[in-house]
């Protein structure tokens, strides 16, 4: 939304100096010194997010001799402090439907503002133009002021009056709190913004006389819109079938911050919900979206039987590139089409079906789970056919090659520290698919957290944890845990416990028969997993020596490496050797000693499946606590591959005209009962189950009119 005050690092200018800045080589607003000699920019008002260009000049703009970059982020996605923030945003939303009157208040954080007096400005957004042609654009405008020379105490109350003439066309918005000591309406200075929310306060005096009959007449609006605009449902991803596939399948998926179990599960578009994911890609065409519900048996709720159920989006909330123009302006985009309209027929009125005529549920049946791969502790690996190995070689290493997909995954492996034998551990995860971004995540210096890199750039993840890069997303909402997404669904998991690194890979079905590396050709066959890069298989997986020279075979070459090299240690180690240490012999049986002090305690603490990769990390690497981190990657990995199983589903079943249906269930072995009302008979089936062939037991249900109904009738 513009108005940050943005730090310019790595520079001191003069007190005379004045200060000018460019963002994304278009759009330039003043800046100022602090009293430190510090550089101030002040972010401007843009339609799109993620890292753009910088640049600076101290001479008012004659000449910008310094350059860098800044990241836009969404504001759904900013975190509160940096926010303008609604009291009681539902009352904001909903003011003049019955009985919702009275004082409104908003709060903010008063050093978002340096100034003693502030004004309270009221901007509005609109989309305006022929829809999917070049003419359509979006555009912010200052409305009117709510307050002037208002004292920047944090805190303002108004009793909201009706909008008049030309304002109450406007019905999307946001409040701004800025210095008194600018213009009003005034573009890109220092302020504080409320989210984007529904200006039902604002509204003219004839919504708030006969609220529903107002929304009821914008929705009917809506409806003619959407008969005439492009279907855009056959592109947009299937939901997964359950919670537990919604939340493992992180490649494709994002929590909806909307509706987060994790959060309390406050769902306020989707009751009786308790958590939403939406699709992480926009449809390549129109910039759709995806959003799949749940209820709290982990079941897929859809709107054909639930106004709280999954919705699919004409615009994407968290916008898509190239951004800049509807559909694909973050955040107002996604409340223009998919949100107001939401208020319109369901909040404000009661006629959802005309919603949910243009923004049915998508089921699951067609929802594919992605195959997952993993590496973790003194490197064992699981493959996506599910073979299991253990390869602890020093170096870097291909973890997935895919050519058709342009996928590449690579990881560094370096020896464990303190081991009195050679062991090693992963350190560093770096990847690239097509023409993207290269991320790297690896171990920190002090090995307690993780570092991100872009381009061997750190990014830091302390004001929002969500980052749109070049081609790829990065989400980290702690500093020991990191997911990398791509456009082709890819996703990696990067998780730190007791300073050993886990990495999982998830790859949606297009890949299947595309990958090679260490974590193996992902086809449903196991038997053929493990290949050297030459192409040869190996012949003996339970050779701990082949399967040695198997992993060396996949060194990157120097040429393909992704790694950054910021060190002294990293480029004697790794950069002006071979990326396969061959003087590293690692152990490659577990040493059976009584006397170990620790063989007491692997005994302790591995047991069950996988408690071979727990004993070797205790007893090899030396370090009981890497053998308990090893035996909770191995656990987590089990419970992934056991959300990620396919689900069957045999789709949505309607209830018979005059009559109802119990259970909203729809997977394999699900029943469904059929009842009618009073005065109707039923033909067919009273129950049907979901078959493993995928299709409904029995024949179809419906109630017709009782014998005795239809002669009193007569």
């Amino acid at each position: 939304m513009g108005g940050t005050d943005v730090l310019v690092l790595d520079a001191r200018f003069n007190g005379s100096s004045q200060i000018v800045c460019r963002f994304d080589n278009k759009i330039s607003t003043v800046g100022y010194v602090d009293a430190d000699g510090r550089g101030h920019c002040i972010s401007p008002l843009l339609y799109e997010t993620g890292w753009l260009p910088l640049h600076v000049s101290s001479d008012n703009g004659t000449t910008f001799n310094r350059a860098g970059s800044w990241f836009s982020v969404h504001t759904g996605k900013l975190d509160s402090q940096f926010k303008a923030l609604l009291v009681n945003s539902t009352r904001w939303q909903y003011y003049g439907t019955p009985d919702v009157r009275g004082a409104l208040q908003m709060i903010w954080n008063t050093s978002l503002v340096k100034a003693e007096k502030v004004n309270i400005e009221l901007w509005g957004y609109r989309e305006i133009g022929e829809p999917y042609s070049e003419n359509w654009l979006g555009e912010w405008h200052y409305l009117y002021s709510l307050a002037k020379d208002h004292p920047n105490n944090g805190s303002f109350s108004f009793v909201p009056k009706p909008a008049e003439g030309e304002f109450s066309s406007w019905e999307l918005g946001s409040v701004r709190v800025s210095s008194s000591y600018y213009s009003e309406g005034l573009w890109n200075v220092e302020a504080a913004w409320t989210e984007d929310h529904a200006l039902a306060w604002h509204l003219e005096e004839k919504f708030r006389q006969n609220s529903a009959a107002w929304a009821l007449e914008k929705c009917l609006e809506w409806d003619q819109l959407e008969n005439q605009l492009p279907s855009f449902l056959s592109e947009i991803i299937d939901c997964p079938c359950t919670l537990a596939q919604a939340r493992a399948d992180t490649g494709r998926f994002h929590t909806d911050y909307g509706c987060d179990i994790e959060k309390g599960s406050v769902c306020t578009y989707h009751p009786g919900c308790v958590h939403c994911v939406r699709a992480i890609q926009a449809s390549p065409k129109y910039g759709a979206g995806q959003q799949c519900c749940y209820d709290s048996t982990g079941a897929q709720v859809l709107t054909a039987d639930s106004i709280g159920g999954s919705t699919p989006d004409r615009a994407h909330d968290w916008g898509s590139p190239p951004y800049k123009k509807p559909p694909r302006v973050p955040g107002q985009s996604h409340w223009v089409y998919d949100v107001l309209s939401f208020y319109y027929c369901c909040l404000w009125s009661d006629n959802c079906h005309f919603y949910f005529k243009h923004r049915p549920s998508s089921d699951c049946r067609q929802y594919q789970s992605p195959s997952s791969a993993v590496v973790f502790g003194d490197p064992h690996f699981i493959t996506f056919d599910g073979i299991s190995y253990s390869f602890n070689g020093k170096g870097e290493y291909s973890l997935v090659i895919s050519e058709q997909k342009q996928l590449v995954i690579q990881g560094r492996t370096e020896p464990v520290d303190g081991a009195m034998i050679n062991a090693t551990k992963l350190t560093s995860v770096a990847m690239r698919e097509a023409t993207s971004d290269v991320v790297e995540v690896r171990l920190d210096r002090a090995h307690k957290s993780l570092e991100v890199l872009r381009n061997q750039h750190t990014l830091s993840f302390s004001e929002q944890s969500w980052m749109d890069l070049h081609g790829v997303f990065v989400f980290s909402p702690t500093p020991t845990n990191v997911t990398v997404m791509f456009p082709s669904g890819a996703g990696v998991e990067v998780r730190l416990r007791d300073v050993t690194v886990t990495t999982t890979v998830l790859l949606p079905e297009e890949f299947k028969s595309s990958t090679l590396g260490l974590l193996g050709k992902m086809n449903g066959d196991a038997t053929d997993d493990l290949v050297f890069s030459t192409g040869q298989l190996v012949q003996n997986p339970n050779d701990p020596a082949e399967l040695f020279n198997f992993g060396a075979s996949w060194a990157v070459l120097n040429t393909s490496a992704l790694f950054t090299y910021d060190s002294e240690y990293l480029l004697t180690t790794f950069y002006y050797e071979l990326r396969h240490d061959k003087s590293f012999f690692p152990v490659f049986s577990v040493p059976e000693d009584p006397d170990d002090p620790l063989t007491d305690q692997a005994a302790d603490i591995c047991s069950g499946e996988g408690s071979q990769f727990c004993r070797y990390d205790i007893l090899v690497g030396r370090s009981p606590a890497m053998g308990n981190a090893t035996r909770v990657s191995f656990q987590s990995h089990i419970s992934l591959t056991n959300d990620l199983k396919q689900v069957l589903s045999c789709g949505w079943i309607p209830p018979p005209s005059n009559g109802k249906k119990q259970g909203t269930t729809y997977l394999q072995g699900a029943k469904v009962q059929f009842s009618c009302d009073e005065g109707y008979t039923r033909k067919g089936s009273a129950e049907r189950y979901c078959q493993k062939n995928g299709q409904w037991s029995g024949e179809e249900t419906s109630c017709v009119i009782s014998s005795m109904k239809t002669k009193e009738n007569q």
